[in-house]
Formats: structure tokens, C-alpha cells, sequence
């Protein structure tokens, strides 16, 4: 994968952390912060994901079966 600089501003203290943390546990910054945005995006497509199946869940009742919708689209298309 390609790899690119994507620079953001951060508090002092926070810097100092993953610094601390990261020597600490032999583990590269760059790596690390890497991981916890991906991390958090999946998480907040995830959240999301749920939303959505709450939403819909209500219409099942509404729903056919897979058997009944291939019929009826053979019926359509016949």
C-alpha cells in the first residue's frame, strides 16, 4: 500500500503520550496512530451499520420470502 504524510495539529500532552507509550512498548508512532484512525473509522462505520439495521428492522415484517420474490419476478418476466 502507498503510503503518504497526512499532517494534523495535536496537544502537546496527547503527543507526549503516544511518544511515551509507543517507546514503551516498542511499537513505531506511525504504526500506531495508523491503526487507531482505522480503528475508530470502523468503529464509526459499524455504529452506523447498526443504525441502519435498527431502522429496517421494522419493515421485515413487511418482507417476502426469497422463494416468493423469484416467483414473482419469473411471473414479471415471463
Amino acid at each position: 500500500m502507498a503510503k503518504t504524510t497526512f499532517a494534523v495539529r495535536i496537544d502537546s500532552k496527547l503527543a507526549e503520550l503516544i511518544r511515551s507509550f509507543c517507546n514503551s512498548h516498542g511499537i513505531k508512532q506511525n504504526f500506531f496512530v495508523e491503526k487507531a484512525l482505522q480503528d475508530r473509522i470502523e468503529e464509526e462505520e459499524l455504529k452506523e451499520d447498526l443504525l441502519d439495521f435498527k431502522k429496517q428492522r421494522a419493515d421485515e415484517k413487511k418482507a417476502i420470502s426469497f422463494e416468493e420474490y423469484l416467483h414473482l419476478r419469473k411471473s414479471v418476466s415471463a
